[in-house]
């Protein structure tokens, strides 16, 4: 499913214009968006949790070459679904 498909889907569950459910999703976007960039946890309980995680610096192998490389330490985003949608996958 795309952005689109989803805003469609959303606009017909929720019985709101296309145009609404688009301003719902990009403003839910957002706003998860900035809560993991201040280093918050989204929780939406039944759904899952989005969170931030530090990887560390690591020496990995260039695959072409065979050389080692020093891979930079960053920061990743996690989603860990909840019980409920766990279920549902099922």
């Amino acid at each position: 499913m795309n952005k689109t498909e989803l805003i469609n889907a959303m606009a017909e569950k929720a019985g709101l214009s296309k145009v609404d459910a688009k301003k719902a999703l990009d403003a839910f976007v957002e706003a998860v968006s900035e809560s993991l960039v201040k280093g918050d946890k989204v929780a939406l309980i039944g759904f899952g949790t989005f969170g931030v995680t530090e990887k560390a610096a690591r020496t990995g192998i260039n695959p072409a070459t065979k050389q080692k490389i020093t891979i930079a330490a960053k920061k990743v985003v996690k989603f860990k679904a909840g019980a409920e949608l766990a279920d549902k996958v099922k």
